[in-house]
């Protein structure tokens, strides 16, 4: 295997994003162009999971947060698979300016004489039957996969066997992979308000420009991470910051949240928009931390 390639943190980590992070740019390619930004930070950050929270309660965002989703989960998935998975569709017509990630499962080899055994690849099954799967990894030849049923179309991660006159693998958990594998993106219809109380993160960060410098919370933050094993990063609106946002479900964001930091201290414009503050933030995070 690689041996530079990236180990995954040891802390899972999310981020929440609301689904109006483009509603104030009137045109696809430059939504397009945002979004893209958001998705390699996600990914140079090595984080896990990016949630797409709906902030306007009086406002179908069905559609704003769709966008969001197809474009990351575009973005995530290597190039070899996108023909496969993504079909013609209006609102990846930019996709094209979109920076590749380059993450380890992106991997840009398509020989199958480079295939390594041991080594894990994305793949998306092609055809099955009684014996098992074939899945297409991006190399000449489908591997087959025995003793497994898995529906066409679906997308699986699997790890070589064996290769020669016989290309056999089997499907793996992309969880086992001890590399950064990329993110999984989940469009939420809970508000942020329910998401922040959800009991399975046990460090909830939350950012503002309200909110304490990380410079001097730095040994409270790091502390707390360290004991930590899935955090929440959440993020506020280009309109609106997080305490108006779940002030709209009356709950008071210092008392729903671990720490609500400020990452851009003496910050030298009005606003900083999302997309700036998640790279300022998980960069802080990531000197701090250093998992």
């Amino acid at each position: 295997m690689q041996p530079d390639y990236p180990l995954k943190r040891q802390v899972k980590t999310s981020v929440a994003i609301p689904a109006s992070l483009v509603s104030d740019i009137p045109h696809l390619r430059e939504k397009t162009l945002r979004i893209g930004l958001i998705g390699r930070a996600l990914a140079i950050f090595r984080i896990n999971e990016i949630i797409i929270y709906p902030d306007l309660p009086s406002r179908d965002q069905t559609k704003d947060a769709a966008l969001i989703e197809a474009i990351l989960s575009y973005m995530e998935t290597p190039q070899y698979l996108r023909k496969r998975l993504f079909k013609i569709r209006p609102d990846l017509r930019y996709v094209g300016i979109l920076p590749p990630l380059r993450t380890p499962h992106h991997t840009t080899q398509n020989r199958e004489k480079d295939l390594k055994i041991g080594e894990h690849r994305e793949g998306v099954v092609v055809s099955s039957d009684e014996r098992g799967v074939h899945v297409d990894i991006g190399v000449e030849r489908p591997i087959f996969v025995p003793n497994v049923q898995i529906k066409t179309n679906s997308r699986v991660t699997v790890r070589i066997r064996e290769k020669g006159k016989n290309l056999i693998g089997e499907i793996t958990n992309p969880d086992e992979v001890k590399f950064y594998w990329g993110y999984r993106v989940t469009v939420s219809r809970s508000s942020l308000g329910r998401i922040l109380k959800d009991q399975r993160y046990d460090l909830v960060i939350a950012t503002s420009r309200r909110g304490d410098s990380i410079a001097k919370i730095a040994d409270k933050l790091l502390s707390r991470w360290e004991r930590s094993r899935w955090v929440l990063i959440a993020f506020g609106s280009p309109t609106r910051g997080l305490q108006e946002i779940v002030g709209q479900e009356k709950i008071n964001l210092e008392r729903a949240v671990h720490f609500i930091v400020n990452t851009i201290p003496n910050q030298g414009v009005k606003t900083v928009r999302t997309e700036e503050a998640i790279y300022a933030t998980l960069a802080a995070l990531n000197i701090l931390t250093s998992d």
